[in-house]
């Protein structure tokens, strides 16, 4: 059977379910799962569903079908097979862990997507990436070639087809043409201490303040930094009995699985951006996600 789902963004109303619902099951589809939410804020209505088409109805099919309710309804929608990984590429520089943490579930096949490419401004991570068979991309920023090196990128990107680019603790600043040009496709992740912590070693000021709770937040990068609409985020407690390293290590492990459940839930259509917010529903029964991947 062919395993599809329907996402759909509109403005709340009544008889959008039912439309939905019945417009599957003439089609001999079976819901397997659902989530929706009505935002009595900006009175939108978000919607996921997953279903199998008993009756062969193919994607084509289906999308010129419901043409009429979307329609009707003034619907952002699209309908999709749950099978296929999307392509993504991830962007690195002297920090790995989050790299390394990609590649492991990538690997295992915990994280179902597709890397087709690895780009980095340092060779670190060359070898690791090349061992795994993902091509390898060094290309080096400076302020005097900044547009060229973005333009080589966005060739990367555009021959590759990829659909996300993952920013894994990729320690330069992205131009607002690159932010416009790839507005809901850059995921980024970064330690919870923004904006109180600012600087090239947090954990550090962290530690010196008594902290008491660590952590990390993935957001979509926009043209304001590291000010992108949440996709994710988690913390841990500390102690005064820890130390300086005890909270590197333990922010960059909160790091990597933050990183991993924003992208799990990017790449499976479960995030809606709602203006400055996102809509996140909760992974279906099975999922690698529901377990907190890690």
């Amino acid at each position: 059977m062919l395993n599809f789902a329907l996402r759909v963004k509109c403005r709340s109303t009544r008889g959008i379910v039912a439309a939905i619902s019945t417009f599957l099951a003439d089609q001999t589809c079976n819901i397997t799962d659902s989530a929706q939410f009505d935002d009595a804020d900006t009175c939108n209505f978000f919607m996921r569903v997953s279903f199998r088409s008993e009756g062969g109805w193919g994607l084509e099919e289906l999308r010129s079908g419901f043409k009429t309710i979307a329609s009707h309804f003034g619907m952002e929608w699209e309908f999709f097979d749950e099978s296929v990984k999307r392509r993504v590429i991830i962007m690195v520089s002297r920090f790995g862990h989050c790299l390394n943490d990609l590649l492991y579930r990538w690997r295992i096949g915990a994280l179902p997507i597709d890397i087709v490419a690895v780009i980095s401004n340092h060779k670190d991570y060359q070898k690791v990436v090349v061992n795994h068979d993902i091509p390898f991309h060094l290309i080096k920023v400076t302020k005097e070639n900044k547009a060229e090196a973005e333009a080589q990128q966005m060739r990367v990107v555009e021959d590759t087809g990829a659909e996300l680019v993952v920013l894994a603790r990729y320690m330069q600043v992205l131009s607002e043409e690159m932010c416009r040009k790839m507005s809901g496709r850059i995921i980024n992740i970064h330690h919870s201490f923004l904006p109180s912590f600012k600087g090239a070693n947090p954990y550090k000021q962290a530690y010196e303040r008594g902290v008491k709770l660590i952590g990390a937040t993935s957001h979509y990068v926009t043209t304001d930094l590291d000010e992108g609409p949440i996709i994710e985020q988690d913390t841990i407690r500390v102690t005064h009995a820890q130390s300086n390293e005890d909270y590197v290590s333990l922010g960059r492990d909160v790091e990597a699985q933050v990183l991993s459940r924003a992208i799990h839930a990017h790449i499976h259509r479960r995030v809606f951006l709602n203006g400055n917010k996102t809509v996140v529903f909760p992974a279906s029964p099975g999922s690698f996600a529901s377990e907190r991947l890690g």
